[in-house]
């Protein structure tokens, strides 16, 4: 899917849970949140402050709230679907029309603006610290212009890079992803970069 510059785009260009987008950005629109487009998807914001997204996927649309870990949910519908690695979004996943409870949502988003006035947050974690894997440094060492390129990056862009490599169980799997990262650290560009 390309990157959309509007929530129109995103909508129109969705081949499958249109109809269901549409409703729920109608209950969205219907509270004080503001429609932006973050990560090429729907988000809604308050005081500037994320509060809200949607998307459709294939086998399912919803929405994430990215303060979700702080919300009531007497429903008991958010999941949190990275546990490993998401702190503090919980998804609510649907399948069919049917799941859209519009009183529900409003008040899952009522309260999540409440938290964000609140000021509620996880606390900040303690920085990432770099574990360079060998592939990745040896290929560093091979290639000072590469090396100087990789240096330039924040140090949660070379994480990034390093946690790629090292999250792959196969030592060839490693070798293509360090082989598909040499041209972005090249380009100055992150790992992650397209997410923005």
């Amino acid at each position: 899917m390309s990157r959309k510059k509007t929530v129109d785009d995103y909508l129109i260009d969705i081949s499958h849970w249109q109809d269901e987008l549409l409703a729920l950005r109608r209950i969205i629109l219907s509270t004080n949140l503001t429609e932006t487009i973050k990560w090429g998807m729907p988000c809604y914001t308050y005081g500037g402050k994320n509060i809200v997204g949607m998307a459709g996927f294939k086998s399912y649309f919803g929405l994430w709230f990215h303060q979700g870990v702080f919300l009531n949910d007497p429903a008991g519908v958010l999941i949190n679907a990275q546990a490993e690695k998401t702190k503090t979004l919980r998804q609510w996943r649907m399948t069919a029309a049917g799941d859209i409870k519009a009183e529900l949502i409003k008040e899952y988003i009522s309260e999540s603006i409440e938290h964000s006035l609140a000021g509620k947050a996880m606390p900040k974690s303690a920085p990432r610290r770099l574990k360079m894997p060998p592939l990745l440094e040896t290929a560093l060492i091979d290639d000072a212009e590469l090396r100087a390129k990789f240096e330039a990056f924040r140090t949660a862009q070379q994480c990034d890079f390093a946690d790629y490599i090292s999250s792959a169980k196969q030592a060839a799997t490693k070798q293509k992803r360090v082989e598909k990262i040499i041209p972005l650290i090249q380009a100055g560009t992150g790992l992650n970069d397209k997410y923005k």
